[in-house]
C-alpha cells in the first residue's frame, strides 16, 4: 500500500454542497410548466446522479429530444445562479487547508460539464487551488470508467495507487477501484435511502470533510510531493 501523496474529490456533493441552486433550478423550471414545486430532499438525493436524473424526478420519461431539451433548459437556468448557495460543507475549507499545510495536492474529478465546473470554481476562487480539475466533457470517457481518475494523477504527478478518491456515489467508488486508488464514501453528501453504500467498494467512510484528516492520520500519514512522510 502505497503512501498518499495526492487527494481527488468528486464535486457535487462531495466538496460542494451545490444541491439548494439545483432545488432552485429545476422548481423553477417546473413552475415555467406549471407544475408544484418538489420538497428539497428528493432533489437533494438526485443531485450527484446529474441532470439526467433530476429531468427525471422532475418531468418523469420524456422522449429523448424533449428530455434533452429540458436538461438544457435546466442546467441553462442553473447556470445563471452557479454559486447562489453553494458552498463547501461544513468544515470543508479547513480541510483543504490542512492538507496543503501537509504539503499533499489535491484536485476534483467530475462528471459535470466544464462549462459548469469552471466558472463554479472560478466564482468560489478553487480553481487556482485544485492542482487538477478533470470534469465530464475533458476525456472521451466518464466515471465510472476509471481513466479520468487516471488522468488527474497524471496530470499531478502522482500514481494513481498514492492517491485517494473521495465521493457520494457508487460509480465514485468503481472509479476509485478501477484506477487502483484508495476510496472514501463522503457519508455528508447526497446519498438517497435507495443508496446502498454498505456494498459499495471502499476503504472508508466519512461523516464530514474533517474525517479525511483522521483517516490520513490512522494510516500513519502521507506524503508530501518532496517525499517527506507526514505524520
Amino acid at each position: 500500500m502505497s503512501a498518499i501523496k495526492a487527494v481527488l474529490f468528486d464535486l457535487d456533493g462531495t466538496l460542494l454542497d451545490t444541491a439548494r441552486d439545483f432545488d432552485d433550478a429545476l422548481n423553477r423550471l417546473r413552475a415555467e410548466e406549471n407544475l408544484p414545486a418538489i420538497p428539497f430532499e428528493s432533489i437533494r438525493a438526485q443531485v450527484s446522479h446529474g441532470g439526467h436524473a433530476l429531468v427525471r424526478l422532475g418531468f418523469g420519461t420524456l422522449e429523448p429530444d424533449a428530455h434533452e431539451a429540458m436538461r438544457m433548459r435546466l442546467l441553462n437556468i442553473y447556470r445563471r445562479q452557479l454559486s447562489k448557495h453553494t458552498r463547501l460543507f461544513a468544515g470543508g475549507e479547513e480541510m483543504l487547508e490542512a492538507l496543503e499545510q501537509r504539503g499533499l495536492a489535491w484536485g476534483i474529478v467530475t462528471n459535470k460539464p466544464g462549462w459548469l465546473t469552471d466558472p463554479l470554481l472560478a466564482e468560489l476562487k478553487l480553481d487556482a487551488r485544485a492542482r487538477a480539475v478533470v470534469s465530464g466533457d475533458t476525456l472521451p470517457e466518464r466515471k465510472p470508467h476509471p481513466l479520468p481518475l487516471m488522468h488527474a494523477a497524471a496530470s499531478m504527478g502522482v500514481a494513481p495507487g498514492e492517491c485517494v478518491y473521495v465521493g457520494d456515489a457508487e460509480r465514485d467508488m468503481q472509479a476509485a477501484k478501477a484506477a487502483g486508488m484508495f476510496a472514501l464514501i463522503a457519508g455528508f453528501g447526497y446519498l438517497g435511502e435507495n443508496d446502498r453504500a454498505d456494498a459499495w467498494y471502499s476503504h472508508g467512510w466519512l461523516d464530514a470533510p474533517l474525517d479525511l484528516l483522521s483517516w490520513l492520520d490512522a494510516r500513519g500519514g502521507a506524503q508530501s510531493s518532496n517525499g517527506s512522510v507526514i505524520a
